[in-house]
């Protein structure tokens, strides 16, 4: 891989602020509960950490791989918070969705079916949120400014990958990172729009 002093710089960052979402993220469950916390999301996020760490072990990323260690004891603690044992349903759903993503076409067409089907798994965990906020649902429990710093999480990841030549994760990155965008446009709308929400969603940071 050819990476500039840049490429490498914007990588690194990006692990330190992927890395501070997971941690607020952490921090507000055991501060206000598991309110607007989705345990399909999180355990999703938990099994995408484990791939992320394994490919990029093998494709020689320090990036990715201290990234996702790094994130992984703030990921357990926010499942222990959420009581996966109580829907085992979920986690095994999940874990189904992952190898049918994942994996299978990691085994079919290598590493770039396997980016693509965790791309794929990432616009699914988006979605419901996404779905709810077009639908002109209430954003209560919907952090705009976490939305925002993973839209910059993204571009920082797409910086690296462009460095690094990785096509396919750029790709994918790039694309839920316009989801994340999305996401943090309408929830900030609609937070504006209702002041009582509004003032819950500030507390809550």
């Amino acid at each position: 891989m050819n990476f500039t002093a840049f490429t490498v710089a914007m990588g690194w960052l990006a692990v330190v602020l992927s890395t501070f979402s997971v941690y607020v993220q952490s921090t507000r469950l055991r501060r206000h509960g598991v309110d607007g916390v989705s345990l399909t999301t999180w355990t999703l996020f938990f099994y995408l950490g484990v791939f992320w760490i394994i490919y990029g072990i093998d494709v020689h990323s320090w990036q990715l791989v201290v990234g996702g260690l790094v994130a992984v004891p703030f990921e357990v603690s926010l499942l222990v918070g959420l009581r996966p044992w109580s829907r085992p349903e979920v986690v095994v759903r999940c874990l189904v969705v992952v190898v049918l993503c994942c994996l299978v076409p990691a085994w079919v067409w290598g590493w770039t079916g396997a980016v693509i089907g965790a791309g794929v798994t990432g616009t699914l965990m988006r979605a419901p949120q996404l779905v709810r906020l077009l639908r002109g649902g209430a954003a209560a429990g919907v952090s705009a400014s976490s939305w925002t710093l993973a839209v910059t999480v993204s571009a920082l990841w797409v910086v690296y990958y462009t460095g690094a030549h990785l096509w396919a994760v750029l790709a994918v990155t790039a694309f839920n990172g316009g989801v994340s965008l999305v996401i943090a446009v309408l929830s900030n709308w609609r937070h504006r729009s209702s002041p009582l929400v509004a003032a819950v969603a500030v507390d809550l940071l």
